[in-house]
């Protein structure tokens, strides 16, 4: 556990509480990182919160309410490391810097005056720019969501590259949006009843559609939106909803923002959060990017280009002409290993042009964030020329090259303004390049001259007192000092010795004289030109930039999208995938489909894959999918649906052949877990999802289930999936894969005409099961559940026993007609069979042999008793 020595504070507790009080309220909720001296400090429950999170002491300082005040705090230096520990862990953090120097205060206030402090940036995890706080391969997304008039707006930005979309939604598509987004932070109105549970509250004024429009024309300099789009009034609110809230942690400092791009509703796939849980898109079910889609087909070598893949799997199109132009461009590069081989080569050495932009924007630019606009914008020029060489080009790519370009004079003012390598750091300067300023030359010739003189006054007095030890050293207290050893230090301090005494150490003695000090004195001087000198050239290059901040960001977009195309044809060409048809048709046929992280996992440890081919039509929909538990079933409705998702982004697909009927919804219900957090069993979890696939799937739509029903009683899980499976034939009429173990349901195939059967093979030999892993055409034989439970080692007398309960069981069922007994008379969605409800309902029967008009009202009185007994009884 680190401890941090501090020095003791001068400044007065009960002032600076006050003023420590005054902040927190100000940051509310926030962490508050209050600046003393080199230290940011943490009091009271902030302390014992970032105590927790970054185990660091927590100790105490003074008193407030009589007791002890709980402190902690990091180092300045280190301060980025620290936030993002407490970004990950969920924190919100306010920085409350000194707005004043100590000088600047005694001077306002005299000896005692406490130093003014301010918050001047919150920390979320929606608005960081800083690249130790970001991952590279990873989107940071803040989200707004807001109800206006029975519609939903949503404003989604990225702000360390600027990308921002509105898009609008009716209220049951809210999930699916926010889903698709995967913001790190979502604000909303407080009461907003659309929002996620854990979404940031603001007050609802800041969602005004009037103000939302008002900010965008102001903040992007234009008279109207209509040049960039048609918004609506929710998209509108939205984005006043997110950039009052950006004005607010920016206190008054917006990042970079580029103008805002309508999303269509209908223009991408969508997949609810269960979806994209279930297929694993950009996360694992362990939680992280390892054995997830992504991890396994990203063959991208920038971070830009990771992240717009990511975009690409999130939200894949549903416009045919727009997918083939991605897929042209990818079998370009497909086909031309050399070329994708160079290609990649050029990529790989770029910097991560938007993020610095991002960064530059937001007023936390470095020099080193310049000179990767320089070397960015540079390759990018050289990209586009090696790219209209080649005889033909896609024309997506054709599109993307005006975009590489264009940045010559930008991009020759900061080749001649910056050194090769500029440091992260700009207050000791030395980044802009010599020849670039005469007159900043001049001042670093006198510095530099200066320093020679000290070396050569060094000398000078070495000679003169006869000490060889005696040395110039410089420290940030003391500035400029010799320093002897101390017990050479006698023959200094004599009066006449021309030398003053200045600090005793424990094994030596420092001294000034005047030579020496006017020596400071000049590069003093001469250094603190320098530096303000750099400082006015770095704001003049920000502005440069900030100027052409829209090119940048599309050149960066350019470099994105082609990094994505042929990190594709890369994982196309390692796995020897192929280029999928698109077509309208409601179809979906497959030849030798395989599921890509399976694949992946089963190469690693040598072994194969085994295909299987899916061919769903307007007369063969849905196919019920039986067999034994780790037979794979689950892998052939997960990899169809990836290979769908797959192409749909513009991708090669793990297939021998693929032609894709373009899908508007995909759905999975496959491998529900509890979700505790609000309530929800295993079962619970299963039935909303089922539910949500049966309000919104639609004709176009694809589905997977598997196994729906199992996590209730045997009756109610089959009547479940009985109906089900008829409610996803009759009425959503869509593409599903349906996933069973009731081999009750292949009945259905009697009266469903476009649903077939489906298993998948297993063998039983010498009492050990062998798993083919092959689709077969017609029902599942047995489930083999007592072979799968003596493979997963289930003891041997257990299995016995349970084969002894089974045989006991399939007599039974043989005798009275099994589970699906009378099923097959029974009309689709009739509550209960009409004939065998009748034969039995004895009520019914003396009902209707009642003469009414016959009863006297006791006799009436005295059979209805009789008959509400009966019904009791029965």
């Amino acid at each position: 556990m680190p401890r941090y020595c501090r020095a003791k504070m001068s400044e007065s507790a009960t002032p600076m509480m006050a003023q420590y009080l005054a902040l927190k309220a100000q940051a509310a909720d926030c962490l508050l990182f209050y600046r003393m001296g080199d230290f940011f400090e943490l009091f009271f429950d902030d302390a014992k919160t970032a105590s927790n999170v970054l185990d660091i002491a927590l100790t105490s300082r003074g008193e407030h309410a009589g007791a002890p005040i709980p402190m902690c705090g990091v180092p300045v230096h280190s301060a980025e490391g620290y936030l993002a520990r407490l970004i990950k862990a969920g924190c919100r953090v306010a920085i409350a810097e000194q707005i004043e120097s100590p000088e600047e205060a005694r001077k306002r206030g005299g000896s005692k005056a406490l130093v003014m402090r301010d918050i001047v940036r919150y920390v979320t995890a929606g608005t960081l720019t800083e690249e130790a706080l970001l991952e590279p391969r990873r989107a940071n997304v803040l989200a707004a969501v807001c109800e206006v008039r029975g519609l939903i707006g949503i404003a989604a930005c990225d702000i360390s590259t600027g990308r921002m979309e509105l898009e609008e939604c009716d209220p049951d598509r809210v999930g699916a949006a926010l889903a698709r987004l995967g913001a790190s932070e979502i604000v909303a109105p407080e009461g907003c009843p659309h929002a996620p549970y854990d979404a940031i509250p603001r007050p609802p004024r800041d969602f005004s559609s009037d103000q939302g429009e008002s900010r965008l024309v102001a903040l992007h300099g234009v008279a109207t939106l209509d040049g960039f789009g048609s918004f609506s009034r929710a998209m509108l609110a939205a984005a006043g909803g997110l950039v009052a809230y950006l004005d607010h942690v920016g206190r008054g400092t917006l990042p970079l923002l580029l103008p805002p791009v309508a999303r269509a509703a209908d223009a991408h796939l969508a997949m609810d959060e269960a979806t994209r849980a279930s297929l694993e898109v950009l996360q694992s079910s362990q939680g992280g990017r390892k054995g997830s889609l992504i991890e396994c087909i990203d063959r991208c070598v920038t971070g830009a280009g990771a992240r717009q893949l990511a975009d690409d799997l999130s939200a894949p199109l549903t416009d045919a002409a727009e997918i083939a132009r991605r897929l042209a461009a990818v079998q370009w590069l497909h086909d031309d290993a050399l070329l994708r081989e160079d290609l990649r080569g050029l990529l790989k050495a770029l910097p991560d042009l938007g993020r610095a932009l991002g960064r530059i924007v937001a007023g936390r630019g470095s020099p080193r964030d310049l000179g990767q606009l320089r070397d960015g914008l540079d390759g990018a020029a050289r990209l586009r020329d090696a790219l209209r060489r080649l005889p033909e080009r896609p024309p997506l790519v054709e599109a993307l090259l005006p975009h590489l370009g264009g940045h010559g004079a930008l991009v020759d003012l900061l080749c001649r303004a910056l050194v090769p390598t500029p440091p992260t750091e700009r207050g000791q300067g030395g980044y802009i390049a010599e020849r670039y300023d005469a007159a900043l030359d001049h001042l670093r010739t006198i510095s530099g001259n200066a320093r020679r003189a000290i070396a050569a006054l060094e000398a000078k007095y070495r000679d003169e007192t006869g000490i060889a030890a005696l040395k110039i050293r410089h420290n940030g207290v003391l500035g400029y000092f010799i320093e002897v050893p101390a017990k050479s230090a006698d023959r200094l301090m004599a009066a006449d010795s021309g030398f003053t005494h200045r600090q005793t150490m424990a094994g030596a003695v420092r001294f000034n004289a005047l030579a020496l000090h006017e020596e400071a004195s000049r590069i003093a001087e001469a250094g603190g030109h320098a530096l303000a000198a750099e400082e006015a050239h770095f704001e003049e290059l920000v502005a440069a930039a900030v100027a052409a901040r829209h090119a940048i960001a599309a050149t960066a977009a350019a470099l994105a999208r082609i990094d994505v195309c042929a990190g594709q044809a890369e994982r196309a060409a390692e796995g020897q995938w192929c280029r999928p048809q698109i077509v309208a048709e409601p179809m979906l046929a497959i030849a030798g489909g395989r599921h890509p992280v399976v694949e992946a996992a089963l190469a690693r440890s040598g072994d194969r894959f085994v295909a299987n081919d899916c061919a769903l039509a307007e007369s063969d929909r849905l196919w019920l999918v039986g067999g034994p538990n780790m037979g794979g079933k689950s892998t052939f409705l997960r990899q169809n649906a990836l290979i769908v998702l797959l192409a749909q982004a513009g991708g090669f697909v793990p297939a021998a052949s693929a032609t894709v009927g373009l899908v508007d919804r995909l759905f999975s219900r496959v491998g529900a877990s509890d979700n505790l957090a609000r309530g929800r069993s295993t079962f619970m979890v299963e039935m909303v999802e089922t539910a949500a696939i049966l309000a919104q799937a639609t004709p176009s739509s694809f589905v997977i289930l598997d196994e729906v029903g199992r996590g209730t009683s045997t009756y109610d899980g089959l009547a479940l999936a009985w109906a089900v499976a008829e409610a996803v034939h009759g009425v959503n009429r869509c593409r599903c894969l349906f996933a069973t173990h009731y081999h009750e349901l292949s009945r259905l195939a009697e009266t469903c005409e476009a649903l077939s059967l489906h298993h998948v093979r297993a063998r039983e030999w010498k009492g050990d099961l062998v798993l083919l892993h092959e689709l077969a055409d017609g029902p599942a034989e047995s489930s083999y559940g007592l072979a799968v439970a003596r493979l997963a080692g289930v003891p041997a007398p257990v299995v016995n026993r349970a084969k002894a309960v089974l045989t006991r069981l399939e007599k039974g069922r043989a005798e009275t007609g099994g589970l699906a007994a009378g099923l097959g008379d029974l009309p689709l969605f009739a509550a209960a069979a009409e004939k065998h409800e009748e034969a039995c309902d004895t009520l019914r029967e003396r009902l209707n042999e009642l003469d009414i008009d016959a009863l006297s009202p006791r006799e009436a009185l005295d059979l209805l008793y009789e008959l509400k007994r009966e019904a009791a009884a029965g």
